[in-house]
Order: structure tokens, then C-alpha cells, then sequence
């Protein structure tokens, strides 16, 4: 799948999203959530060969691989991210040109062999140009983060309590810090100094943002 993109500026950041096609659900199992964090831990740097290959190399080739660029920056920098069943999220930050772009096609492209070679599945998985709404203010900046946190409760798949514990979004990553493979937290909790206060600013908005949906489907319909 080639994937066709907006022109986007290097060190700007972005709220990045794209939906599968037909809104085919594979963001449901956890086996599947776990390819799809590796393939974009694997993509969010440069890479000489692709994930298959590089998992198809000596374990100890790999670390001497994945130690080579621990000094180097990344592509992108990804600051919250939520799965949906049918579409994803992000607000990154574009560290090279055409960085977000490269990135999203890799990660969409390797997700989808890999789920097309699990489900004997053929043909492109996602929407051929994924959307991106530049983010200009720190206030956008801060309310975008809520936004993609929110969305399972916002679209009733969880309650608002399950968020802490719920592995489809970085917001338990900013919970439980140890969980955390590639979320840059400090740009968004600099503006709070405690996590509660980061976890009260998302909570306080869990009722607006699910009844604002119900009257955006209600005129729609």
C-alpha cells in the first residue's frame, strides 16, 4: 500500500489518524496490539531493512542493531496514541522531512502483512491518506493529548476507571511509568507537575467529550 500524505513541516507537530478500510476491526486482540506497539517502536528510527528482517536475524545482531541507535534521533516523536477497533491516533512531532509520512506507511504496511498473513487475508488494510491536523498552540497541544486519551470512553467502549489500566492508549503509560516504551510524557506533565493532576484534567472532561459524540451521531442521522 502506498500511502498518500499531506506535506507536512519538519519540527511541527501533528494529530495523525487513519482508519482501516471498510472500518475493519483489528485492533481487538492483544496479540495484535502488541505487533502493532513492536512495529512502531521498530519504524519510529531509520531503518536499513524491514521488521521481518531484522527479526529474522541472530538475537545478538539485533541488540547490536537496536544499541546502534540509542545516540540517534528519531523520525517522529510520539507523545500520546490510541487504538481503536478500526483507526488509530497520534500527536507526534515530524523530526526529519517527510518523517510522519514515511512512518505511517511503514507501520501500516507492516502491520498489514502481518495480518493478512494471519488471517489469510489479501489487499490493503488501511485508507490509502491518513489525515493530519497541525497543532499550533501548547493549549491545543494539551487538549489533543485528552482527546486521543479519551476516546474508548468517549465512543463507550470503557468507563472512564478502566483508562488507567487500559493498554489500547498511552494514557496508562503516563499511569504506569513503567510500562512505557516510547511515549515522550515530559512535554505534556511538565504542565501539571503531578500525574493526578494530568489524570483530574483528562477525567474532567470523559462526560463532555461521550455527549458531544451523541449529538454530533444525532445530526448526522
Amino acid at each position: 500500500m502506498t500511502t498518500h500524505s499531506p506535506q507536512l513541516s519538519t519540527g511541527e507537530i501533528y494529530h495523525v489518524y487513519n482508519r482501516t478500510i471498510g472500518k475493519e476491526d483489528v485492533f481487538v486482540s492483544r496479540r495484535n496490539l502488541s505487533k502493532f506497539i513492536e512495529i512502531i517502536n521498530y519504524y519510529r528510527f531509520n531503518q536499513s531493512f524491514r521488521l521481518s528482517k531484522f527479526l529474522s536475524l541472530p538475537y545478538q545482531i539485533q541488540q547490536e542493531i537496536l544499541l546502534s541507535r540509542e545516540n540517534k534521533k528519531p523520525i517522529v516523536e510520539i507523545f500520546a496514541f490510541s487504538f481503536m477497533p478500526n483507526h488509530f491516533h497520534f500527536l507526534i512531532k515530524q523530526n526529519k522531512n517527510k518523517g510522519i509520512a514515511y512512518f505511517i506507511s511503514n507501520i501500516e504496511n507492516s502491520f498489514a502483512k502481518y495480518y493478512n498473513l494471519k488471517f489469510n487475508r489479501v489487499g490493503g488494510l488501511f485508507q490509502s491518506s491518513f489525515k493530519a491536523k497541525h497543532i499550533q498552540t501548547t493549549e491545543q497541544f494539551i487538549h489533543v493529548s485528552r482527546y486521543i486519551h479519551l476516546n474508548p470512553v468517549t465512543s463507550k467502549l470503557i468507563e472512564f476507571e478502566r483508562l488507567t489500566n487500559y493498554p489500547w492508549t498511552s494514557f496508562s503509560w503516563y499511569v504506569n511509568g513503567n510500562n512505557n516504551m516510547f511515549i515522550l510524557k515530559e512535554y505534556i506533565l511538565n504542565h501539571f507537575k503531578l500525574i493526578e493532576r494530568y489524570i483530574k484534567f483528562v477525567k474532567n472532561q470523559a462526560n463532555y467529550q461521550r455527549t458531544l459524540k451523541e449529538i454530533r451521531n444525532l445530526l448526522l442521522d
